[in-house]
């Protein structure tokens, strides 16, 4: 099944007022609005082909960026691949946005230039308490996770992002650091950000109206979506990064290869008989 098959209908999950806005930027990439307040979650819009992924230095599109993001509160870094965090600093020196996210994180804002203040790191000692964050009317709980391991069963590019003079260059450079699966509290709602088909045991069960769930590798992690559910027990699922994000943004989503979308589709509608699961055209909204 292709992801824009998938019939969701947003006005399934009017909850009445306040709304909070909920836009898919492509990839594992959203925005939530409410109350005049905006948080971006692994924002990406470059998109850069994959010759420039593997042959050049990479850099933001501005002109991109200022079109389609021209304000941000904050930006959450789930982790630290070009293609959640190329964006995040030019974001953030644009719109003086808080960034949080973990070591890695920080380094590559303090290399871009992005002002100390903004910076908050998330990232706690193992065993440590969730960190907590509040912006307007968002209370933003940071879950420890891990990443997908999709390249032949390893995690690609792993690794910390060091304290460095420069920007990294290359997409290889930008090293996936520590992993967050983020809980969003906003307007009686919950909203869960999974920026890596992968959920841990530590987080605790939690009755999320709507669930970002990155699908990129799902199948390399044992029992993703049967666990996930579990966990989340979603009203609602978003499915994110099953598009090619190495295509530019007007030629719109298209399926990554080898996604299996109705496979996944079936096993999550298994786990939870009367779960919405569906998928947003890139820059596309609904109100929840």
């Amino acid at each position: 099944m292709n992801p824009n098959e998938i019939a969701f209908d947003p006005r399934a999950l009017e909850a009445g007022s306040p709304a909070v806005t909920v836009r898919w930027l492509g990839t594992a990439g959203f925005e939530l609005s409410c109350e005049g307040h905006t948080v971006l979650f692994d924002p990406y819009l470059t998109r850069a082909s994959l010759l420039r992924c593997v042959a050049s230095p990479l850099r933001s599109d501005e002109a991109l960026l200022v079109r389609h993001l021209p304000r941000a509160d904050a930006i959450v870094l789930g982790h630290t691949h070009f293609d959640h965090a190329l964006d995040a600093p030019s974001i953030a020196k644009r719109t003086g946005a808080r960034v949080f996210g973990s070591t890695s994180a920080a380094h590559l804002c303090r290399a871009a230039g992005v002002e100390e203040a903004q910076i908050d790191v998330v990232e706690g000692s193992v065993g440590a308490a969730a960190a907590v964050r509040e912006i307007g009317p968002f209370r933003l709980i940071f879950h420890p996770s891990a990443h997908s391991p999709l390249l032949l069963g390893r995690v690609p590019f792993e690794g910390e992002i060091a304290d460095c003079d420069a920007i990294p260059q290359h997409a290889k450079d930008y090293l996936c650091g520590a992993v967050f699966g983020v809980e969003v509290r906003v307007a009686g709602r919950t909203i869960f950000h999974v920026g890596s088909a992968e959920i841990l045991p530590s987080v605790p069960r939690i009755e999320a109206d709507l669930a970002l769930v990155c699908v990129a590798g799902w199948s390399a992690t044992q029992s993703f979506p049967e666990r996930m559910m579990q966990t989340l027990s979603p009203r609602a699922v978003l499915l994110s990064h099953w598009d090619n994000f190495l295509l530019p943004l007007e030629r719109g989503a298209r399926p990554l290869p080898a996604m299996q979308t109705g496979r996944l589709v079936d096993r999550l509608a298994r786990s939870s008989g009367d779960v919405m699961i569906g998928t947003l055209p890139i820059l596309g909204t609904l109100l929840l």
